[in-house]
């Protein structure tokens, strides 16, 4: 027995993956922290996110529609904790490493081919390692994986509910 319902846990993750693209803009636009390109990266899986749970929570699916929601609000989950992964494991690094001047988005998609893309996005750049401002000793990079990983684990919730749900005699008729 789920101690939940599905639909208030789309709206749970929706609303929590919300919290965070506001604080996300909070520090942008109240701060004054330019994000770097692996931030904007983690930006977009996050309306995705947000976006895939919103809709699964106004449609109410059922059976096979709670199953696809599910899966793709936790790749989304998953896109956007790897990207904070990788931000972390650069923030380790010596920043001799790393790239000196990377272009925006928008001149990367526009003058790369789509299989140096991803690549160059997560090869990084001195932006990225960047630390302007931390709370509790943790870095936004670090706040931000923490995100994704609750997130993560909150969409896989959905999965497992998914596939264990079993139709009864009495509702299938």
């Amino acid at each position: 027995m789920f101690l939940a319902c599905s639909r208030f846990i789309f709206l749970l993750a929706f609303l929590l993956g919300s919290l965070v693209m506001g604080a996300s803009l909070f520090l942008e636009y109240g701060l004054g922290f330019e994000p770097c390109l692996l931030c904007q990266i983690q930006r977009y899986f996050l309306l995705g996110f947000c976006i895939v749970n919103l809709m699964a929570f106004v449609q109410r699916p059922r059976f096979s529609g709670m199953r696809v929601y599910s899966i793709v609000s936790t790749v989304l989950a998953l896109g956007g904790t790897g990207s904070a992964l990788r931000q972390v494991l650069l923030q380790s690094q010596a920043p001799e490493q790393l790239m000196f001047c990377q272009p925006d988005l928008g001149a990367i998609l526009h003058n790369l081919p789509l299989s140096e893309v991803v690549s160059t996005i997560y090869r990084g750049s001195e932006a990225c390692v960047l630390t302007h401002w931390s709370i509790f000793d943790l870095r936004v990079a670090e706040l931000s994986l923490l995100a994704f990983a609750g997130l993560s684990v909150l969409s896989g919730y959905q999965i497992i509910r998914a596939l264990s749900y079993r139709v009864s005699p009495v509702h299938a008729a």
